[in-house]
């Protein structure tokens, strides 16, 4: 909400539509395809309208500007700022965004601003320049639709090569860990986290077939939410993104039955968990193992 009063999608809607009008390309048409496009569904009502009836003398009936020059959008201080400040972020860096113009700005605010209460503290090792040297590697097989071949190690310290064709790659802010979501030539989708991959090299192109994913396995979690702190209000932020029912079963409890994808188990316990006691899992039997598991390794590793 930083720049919405000043430079918000209103003005960069207006600033297209003159633009057009400064070309002599703008029709009633097509101004409303730019508002549509650009701004809200709302925005049809009164944007259009305040431009032909003069409210705002930008326009007249034949759409011309009095403008001589297509509008600019300057960045103003306060928005260099914020973005120096999200280019600070070791996640970002790993993208290698561009500094130009932003080399004298002093960041709004530092990363370590932050504090993280929710998160676990072994996430991928951002700074080193050998995992960004892979981040950038796989980064450049999506960019450039070519395969890959990587060697990783899993969880139980096994090696392994794998060559695959790059699907998908996501962030998991509660582990705090990037994970590469791949397919083999034979279909196969793996998962793997980028710091256990050792190694990666580029292999040739691949084609837009071979990276149609598999329709995912979907899995079933029910829990029980006693409604205290806002946890309901949190919990249904936390899988927002997922299919769900709730149901009301007492005035402070709540039952809510998620669909998730199989692969996102590990994800989902942990979100799970970090409700403590007022998330309670019913079912499946399987998940409950794996609470109990979780929690009795946490336990041992307190006591020693």
């Amino acid at each position: 909400m930083l720049f919405s009063e000043v430079y918000g999608r209103y003005y960069n809607t207006v600033a297209a539509i003159l633009s057009e009008a400064v070309a002599d390309k703008l029709y009633e048409t097509r101004l409303n395809d730019i508002v549509k496009d650009k701004a809200f569904e709302e925005s049809l009502l009164w944007i259009p309208v305040a431009l032909r009836n003069g409210s705002w003398p930008l326009l007249n009936s034949c759409y011309d500007t009095p403008l001589h020059k297509a509008p600019k959008m300057p960045l103003t201080i306060l928005e260099k700022r914020w973005m120096k400040a999200l280019l600070s972020d070791q996640r970002i860096k790993l993208f290698d965004p561009p500094l130009q113009g932003l080399e004298n700005v002093e960041p709004l605010f530092e990363p370590d601003i932050f504090v993280y209460y929710d998160r676990y503290n072994d996430g991928d090792p951002y700074g080193d320049e050998e995992y960004i040297t892979r981040f950038r590697t796989i980064l450049a097989s999506f960019r450039e639709k070519r395969k890959l071949k990587i060697w990783f190690r899993s969880h139980r310290d096994v090696e392994h090569k794998w060559e695959c064709v790059p699907y998908k790659l996501v962030y998991s802010p509660k582990d705090d860990k990037f994970r590469l979501i791949t397919r083999s030539s034979r279909g196969n989708m793996l998962t793997v986290n980028l710091a256990r991959i050792k190694r990666c090299v580029l292999l040739d192109s691949f084609d837009g077939d071979e990276r149609i994913p598999l329709i995912p396995e979907k899995e079933k979690l029910v829990i029980e939410i006693i409604d205290e702190r806002n946890a309901l209000e949190r919990a249904m932020l936390h899988f927002s993104h997922l299919e769900r029912e709730a149901e009301r079963i007492s005035e402070d409890k709540y039952r809510v039955t998620l669909y998730y994808d199989k692969e996102d188990m590990t994800e989902i316990l942990i979100r799970v968990l970090s409700f403590g006691h007022k998330v309670q899992v019913i079912a499946p039997a399987g998940f409950i193992d794996l609470i109990r598991e979780r929690i009795e390794r946490q336990k041992s590793l307190i006591k020693t």
